[in-house]
């Protein structure tokens, strides 16, 4: 009775193992077979104890995972013995682990988004235009008493409103290539679905709020202007309405490429430094002349090449580019020659310089990068698009260091 007592009140009644399947089996071994509810002798003290400890057991549930281990024997005048032991521990705390659970899904909610904010923002083009925002001020510099906390004061007045433009320029890019880049770069967040197209909104609005903010609060006009010219150019590239998605006409696509980093990024950066910082009169010195010349060449050959790795996806859609209309080799080789060509024109620019230690820096410089864009160019798979990318971005890297050059150029 005691043994159906225990199985019909403890919740967990399966986690019993008893001594009684030992007893049936010895039974049954001498054909004699006893069953507990037809061998009820009366009950010791001891085990009234253990039946009374057992019943209170039943209808308590405290917070403790309850392990029983029922022993059973006969003793010599075959009466039934049994001994539960209870072994408690802790149960976990579920309230702490949905806290933890929840906490590691927020961080991992976050990681996620920085990543794909990161590939959002487009970061070598970010890089290029922060190493030709320092290469253009750098041209303002006289004297190295120049280089001074107002200097670096009139730096951080640039790279804060033009670092929400950035973000803006490659956010307005991919909200209107969404389709086009699940074939070409499907690796980006708005084509993979990492950020959705609201966030992508959120993000644009807001960066270009913040941009046009910061720049005003700081008052100077070369930022300002830069910042509006900037902004102008890059929509009418990207946006596709009437009269704009200028990308879809190569010409306009190359000059929204050729006006601001010939021109707006090198001009709006050097005056801003000589008039608003130093309050020197405006003026085109040698140098920026170079810078001028330099990029319109390296930017056409950029705005150009930044098309072939996409060929697929720009004739799918319709978008109409000089690679589309005359082949990817022809033009391939166009822009490497157009880089070379900028690269010799600083060579000269560097070997008329008026002193020897410009003439051989900047010389043996652009030998080099020559150099390392032909040897490159040799080698490149016309037909693959990764190695189109590689030499894509290595056209980009040679610029970055073309800009640690230009600010030697005397």
């Amino acid at each position: 009775m005691m043994e159906s007592f225990l199985v019909g009140s403890l919740p967990n009644a399966s986690s019993f193992t008893t001594g009684g399947n030992l007893l049936r089996s010895k039974h049954r071994a001498n054909k004699n077979i006893y069953y507990a509810s037809s061998y009820a002798p009366k009950a010791s003290q001891q085990e009234r104890k253990t039946k009374k400890e057992d019943n209170i057991l039943s209808f308590q549930r405290p917070s403790l995972n309850s392990h029983f281990k029922c022993i059973e024997g006969l003793s010599t005048n075959q009466e039934r013995n049994r001994k539960c032991v209870v072994q408690a521990s802790p149960m976990p705390s579920f309230e702490y682990e949905h806290h933890a659970s929840g906490a590691k899904n927020i961080l991992d909610s976050v990681k996620n988004f920085l990543e794909a904010f990161y590939m959002f923002c487009t970061p070598y083009a970010m890089i290029g235009r922060t190493i030709s925002t320092i290469s253009a001020c750098l041209l303002a510099v006289n004297k190295l008493s120049d280089i001074s906390p107002l200097f670096f004061t009139g730096l951080l007045q640039i790279m804060i409103p033009f670092l929400f433009m950035d973000i803006y320029i490659a956010g307005i890019n991919q909200l209107f290539d969404v389709e086009i880049d699940k074939i070409n770069k499907p690796y980006l967040p708005l084509a993979s679905g990492k950020l959705s197209i609201t966030s992508g909104v959120i993000i644009v609005a807001s960066c270009l709020i913040m941009s046009f903010g910061s720049a005003w609060i700081m008052g100077s006009w070369p930022v300002i202007w830069s910042l509006l010219a900037c902004s102008t150019l890059w929509t009418c590239y990207s946006a596709n309405v009437p009269l704009l998605r200028w990308k879809r006409r190569p010409v306009l696509a190359a000059m929204c490429f050729l006006i601001p980093w010939a021109f707006v990024f090198p001009i709006a950066f050097f005056f801003h430094i000589q008039t608003f910082v130093f309050k020197r009169p405006a003026m085109f010195p040698r140098s920026l002349n170079f810078v001028m010349v330099f990029m319109s060449l390296y930017s056409i050959g950029i705005a150009l090449f930044k098309d072939l790795p996409d060929i697929e996806g720009d004739k799918k859609h319709g978008i109409s580019t000089f690679a589309t209309r005359f082949g990817q080799k022809p033009v391939f080789w166009f822009c490497v020659s157009l880089f070379e060509i900028a690269f010799g024109i600083a060579l000269g620019v560097g070997a008329t310089s008026s002193f020897m230690w410009s003439k051989i820096v900047t010389g043996m410089g652009n030998v080099v990068l020559a150099s390392v864009l032909w040897h490159n160019a040799k080698s490149v798979d016309l037909k693959s698009k990764a190695s189109l990318s590689s030499f894509y971005m290595l056209a980009w890297k040679l610029l970055f260091a073309e800009y640690l050059l230009m600010p030697l150029v005397r």
